[in-house]
């Protein structure tokens, strides 16, 4: 009777924990461009971008997307679309070329070498949709599990000469969603 109980306990725990993974829905989309490896990370850091086809086509296609970033040598660790699905494109240990020349608040400079890139795909007339303010709020509680993040930014906040995006993100609501969901 009690090997029976341990099998249904260890059933329903990796029942659970598939569900976690598979809640983020994460599609592997890794790319060849635009990051440099770095086995010596020390991640403290995520930052949300905006983005979205303007050469042609459907605005919100991810192959298109990634299509625009090779050509510009940039990518992210990750891309929410439309729909929430969440499209891993570098591995979180490397160095995604997503923040250029930037610095945060503290004055580190070289913001790729400690930070996970996240772009929301979303245009200057649009806002970030339910599904993926949802995707971003977990996928940002995920990579907390693994880093101690001392910062969640928008790419506005650590470039604003250059840079305003997230487009239409309504920032202080999406914060203290995400306070609200660590509590």
């Amino acid at each position: 009777m009690k090997s029976i109980f341990f099998i249904l306990i260890i059933l329903i725990t990796s029942s659970l924990s598939s569900f976690a993974s598979d809640s983020l829905n994460i599609i592997n989309k890794k790319v060849s461009f635009g990051f440099a490896a770095n086995s010596n990370r020390n991640v403290n850091s995520v930052i949300v971008h905006s983005t979205f086809n303007n050469s042609g086509g459907e605005k919100y296609d991810i192959d298109l997307v990634l299509k625009q970033f090779s050509t510009y040598g940039v990518s992210a660790h990750y891309v929410i679309g439309r729909d929430g699905k969440i499209y891993q494109l570098v591995d979180e240990k490397d160095n995604s070329y997503h923040a250029g020349k930037s610095s945060l608040p503290d004055g580190t400079t070289n913001v790729n070498s400690c930070s996970i890139g996240i772009e929301i795909m979303t245009s200057y007339t649009e806002s970030p949709t339910e599904e993926q303010t949802k995707a971003l709020l977990n996928l940002i509680n995920d990579i907390k599990k693994r880093y101690s993040i001392k910062y969640v930014l928008r790419h506005s906040d650590i470039a604003p000469v250059r840079k305003t995006d997230p487009w239409n993100f309504d920032w202080d609501a999406f914060k203290k969603r995400l306070e609200d969901s660590i509590k």
